[in-house]
């Protein structure tokens, strides 16, 4: 059996020509070659391979052999990995970064989030992403160890020396309980009445905040490094909390949570920021993600007005 040889990439780019406009002489236009260069192309490729890919036979316009099907998928693939190389190469000549770590605050608006990165992916499609979504001080703590280029963190970022940050708007934070709890059964919450109940606290793996607390009422708390167990563990009553409005907005709506409408904290805003460390500055792609945050942040400010109990 006779092995194959390797053909070119010009070769497959006929090939291809020839199967989007379907003929040599389209494929010539659409090259700027000569309908010979293209004839010829084709059948050094045929050779190469030791296939017919063309049925010339009987038509004006070629037809795909069965071999010819049986490869066009794989010499698309082979195109496009080329073409991806050749757009990769051409942003790092052009200083754009070839991947991008991003760490942001479990606290961010999901809908927000995948809206940026989806736009990301259309205009940067060339960057690898690497995202890593953890709570307070976990994020500016990648930042400083370079394991994240640039994060979107809480407001504890403004206390690191090392990192230069920008505001990038904030979400409110709203104290719920299940409607069976204790406290969701209450008309009227007297002041100092959560400190009774258990208080579901979000902690950070980081160890960056270990020994500080950040709205902690109650003496009785249990610890979560996972803002969604936190949120399932509130919905079975097991106590009381604080979460961002986005997020329970639709148990507010249905009724599996209700909010707390306690005097003594009544909740309010958490405030993001977008961080880098001063001595990495932010590259095109990680800097137009950072911009983006901002941008989106606008009507902030309304949303964390804080509505009626």
């Amino acid at each position: 059996m006779t092995n194959p040889g390797t053909p070119t990439f010009d070769q497959l780019r006929i090939f291809l020509s020839i199967v989007d406009t379907g003929s040599f002489a389209g494929a010539a236009r659409a090259l700027g070659r000569a309908v010979s260069v293209i004839s010829y192309g084709v059948s050094n490729l045929e050779a190469q391979l030791g296939v017919t890919l063309f049925d010339r036979e009987g038509t004006r316009k070629p037809r795909l052999t069965t071999a010819g099907r049986a490869l066009l998928a794989d010499a698309r693939a082979i195109a496009l990995g080329v073409d991806g190389l050749r757009a990769k190469v051409k942003g790092l000549l052009g200083g754009l970064e070839a991947e991008v770590d991003l760490a942001v605050d479990v606290m961010i608006p999901p809908e927000r989030l995948a809206g940026i990165l989806r736009s990301f992916a259309a205009v940067f499609p060339t960057v690898q992403l690497r995202l890593h979504v953890e709570a307070l001080g976990a994020v500016s703590a990648m930042v400083l160890a370079r394991t994240a280029t640039i994060g979107i963190s809480g407001p504890l970022a403004a206390e690191m020396a090392d990192l230069e940050s920008m505001a990038a708007g904030a979400t409110l934070l709203v104290p719920v309980a299940a409607p069976d709890h204790p406290l969701g059964r209450m008309t009227a919450i007297p002041p100092g009445a959560g400190r009774d109940y258990i208080q579901l606290v979000l902690s950070d793996r980081s160890g960056t905040t270990s020994g500080r607390d950040f709205g902690v009422v109650s003496p009785k708390t249990w610890r979560l490094a996972d803002l969604g167990a936190k949120h399932a563990l509130l919905r079975e009553g097991i106590g009381w909390g604080n979460m961002p409005m986005p997020m329970i907005e639709g148990d507010l709506a249905a009724g599996t949570l209700v909010r707390l409408a306690m005097p003594d904290y009544p909740g309010g805003a958490y405030r993001f920021m977008g961080v880098w460390r001063r001595d990495t500055p932010p590259g095109p792609a990680a800097q137009w993600l950072l911009d983006q945050f901002v941008a989106c942040s606008g009507g902030d400010a309304v949303a964390i007005r804080m509505p009626e109990a």
